[in-house]
């Protein structure tokens, strides 16, 4: 997937991690398509969003780590997740 500001590209597979822009930077992973719209939701589970598909790129490993590391220390804390 190739990110440009502003400009929508082919959806990316389904689970691959992704940032919104549009969301300060939110993680998540692709779940589909929704009208205009993009389906993502949380690493860990949880509610789905919808994020305009110009305001998504690939995440990069370092983010992807992070995510992911955020999620075990919040299990490991007892965070509803």
């Amino acid at each position: 997937m190739v990110y440009a500001p502003g400009i929508a590209s082919p959806p990316p597979a389904v689970g691959t991690v992704v940032v919104d822009t549009g969301r300060d930077g939110r993680i998540g992973e692709f779940r589909g398509v929704a009208g205009p719209y993009w389906s993502l939701r949380p690493l860990g589970g949880g509610l789905e969003w919808e994020a305009a598909p110009g305001a998504v790129r690939p995440a990069t490993s370092t983010e992807r780590l992070r995510a992911e590391n955020a999620r075990c220390n919040a299990r490991s804390r007892g965070d509803v997740l």
